[in-house]
């Protein structure tokens, strides 16, 4: 599914409505296979896509974990992200797209390089959630209980990131001490 807008991080929850007729029978057709599809992000400078260089090839593989049909054949249907995947072929391109992928897992940073931009970025967090984000407060307390930097940026970039273009660069970036360095430079520049 290409998008203008959304992008889909591993452990993050996209809502979605689904209401074309191409991705009415995409979601038809994953919900009979395995309840998978990706969120691929339209490019910068297209408006809407036509062919298959209109969006990113680097996208989140997501898993549907709830759906419900309406009487006027729309879904809503929450999608939860499982990985970052990058389209390595296409076996069809109508009614919709199916690509052959491949996953692209992080790649770990050193533990003294990750705990101080860590603790850098939830520093961030606190201060996004104090200027009034609409932010709950037991999300700070959330977010230094994960222990895994790679789901944290992850996260931190799905909730706080508003630019679709900045979290497509934070997305892309598989060493995980760099994804902390890009979101953090991003958050920064966001919050100017």
């Amino acid at each position: 599914m290409v998008l203008p807008d959304a992008l889909l991080f591993p452990s993050a929850l996209l809502p979605l409505r689904i209401f074309e007729p191409r991705y009415r029978a995409m979601l038809e057709w994953a919900l009979e296979q395995n309840r998978m599809f990706c969120i691929a992000l339209i490019k910068r400078e297209v408006n809407e896509w036509n062919s298959l260089s209109d969006f990113h090839h680097i996208a989140g593989v997501g898993l549907v974990r709830a759906c419900v049909g309406r009487d006027d054949g729309t879904s809503h249907l929450i999608l939860q992200g499982l990985a970052r995947v990058e389209f390595v072929g296409f076996r069809q391109e109508e009614p919709f797209v199916v690509a052959d992928i491949r996953e692209l897992p992080s790649k770990s940073a050193e533990d003294f390089e990750a705990d101080a931009l860590t603790a850098k970025l939830l520093a961030l967090c606190a201060r996004l959630r104090a200027n009034g984000t609409g932010v709950p407060e037991s999300l700070d307390q959330q977010l230094a209980q994960i222990d895994d930097p790679a789901v944290l940026t992850d996260i931190v970039a799905h909730t706080f990131l508003q630019d679709p273009f900045r979290r497509q660069d934070v997305f892309e970036e598989l060493r995980v001490g760099e994804r902390l360095r890009v979101l953090i430079r991003h958050l920064t520049t966001e919050m100017l």
